[in-house]
């Protein structure tokens, strides 16, 4: 699979690397980790990232603007995204050919190849053995860092149960590449005032229930009062994880939209598998790792109720 890829890259001149929207640092990690890779042992192609830009994430890697022509006869290449519907910017099907890098559990098939490893830590984790398993490649500082900054965000610094013996070896090639991995931390978990007075209201009202299962539920009202938006509440899913007798538990914060209610749902669990529950509210993601959509404060209640149920039998 991967000297397929590779051969398919060799073959571009043109290369476009998309993602997921909402990107986490997994989906930048690998979406700019791999541009960087092909730019370091390709430099003489054409190689562009897009997507929406995040301001908390903007330290790892801008986005590039392109025009709709850059796509004609172009490699696209999808990273860390399962299914088409959460790829961001729809161009994505314009381009001459389409590969899938990903980890998560298939959704939808589309990419040839579709190089999908659920067992793999990340899509970084992945893309860092492409350059394990060849070793007359080289990497860059920035492309090691990106693709470090990957693996770290979704093994939770290395704390979750998807960290494999892999992991740890991809990490260790990684950091023989001089990049300033203290700089890197102090801004992955950096702060602003607003962020640590929200956290603080996280911590003072969510909900723990007899079965394990933690929630609070943010209006909009109440995140824009913090001077802030849905997507910078959605980074305090983890506040309160460590609490004793803790399961399971999600963080709902609400957005603006002009035509419906929508409350995004982030969903993780100590054991409980929930990525089913969190297809049946209109997501998915990892056994550990989900998220999901509901419509009305009710049908957060309802899944409040779902998972209430999971962790019961757990």
């Amino acid at each position: 699979m991967i000297d397929e890829i590779l051969t398919q890259i060799q073959h571009y001149e043109t290369i476009i690397i998309h993602r997921h929207v909402r990107p986490d640092p997994d989906a930048i990690g690998s979406q700019g980790g791999l541009a960087y890779l092909i730019k370091d042992n390709f430099p003489e192609k054409k190689v562009y990232t897009v997507g929406e830009e995040v301001d908390d994430l903007r330290f790892l890697h801008p986005m590039d603007e392109i025009d709709d022509s850059v796509y004609q006869n172009a490699l696209v290449i999808v990273c860390d995204t399962a299914n088409r519907e959460r790829i961001s910017d729809e161009r994505f099907e314009k381009g001459s050919h389409i590969i899938k890098i990903d980890h998560h559990p298939v959704v939808d098939s589309y990419g040839d190849p579709e190089w999908v490893d659920i067992q793999a830590s990340s899509t970084s984790e992945m893309i860092t053995s492409i350059y394990r398993r060849h070793p007359e490649l080289r990497m860059s500082e920035s492309a090691a860092r990106l693709l470090f900054a990957g693996i770290v965000g979704d093994t939770g610094r290395f704390q979750f149960s998807n960290v494999t013996s892999e992991t740890f070896q991809a990490a260790s090639e990684l950091v023989k590449l001089p990049f300033d991995r203290q700089a890197f931390f102090n801004e992955l978990y950096k702060r602003n005032l607003a962020m640590a007075r929200l956290n603080g209201y996280v911590l003072q009202n969510f909900t723990l229930t007899e079965e394990g299962v933690g929630y609070i539920k943010l209006t909009l009202d109440l995140i824009h009062s913090y001077h802030l938006e849905s997507s910078d509440a959605s980074l305090l899913v983890n506040s309160f994880s460590n609490v004793e007798n803790l399961k399971a538990w999600v963080l709902f914060s609400e957005e603006a939209s002009e035509e419906e209610k929508l409350i995004r749902a982030r969903i993780r669990s100590k054991g409980p598998v929930i990525n089913d529950l969190a297809a049946s509210y209109h997501g998915g993601g990892h056994p550990l790792a989900s998220g999901a959509t509901v419509y009305s404060w009710e049908e957060a209640d309802r899944l409040i109720s779902d998972l209430k149920e999971l962790c019961r039998h757990s």
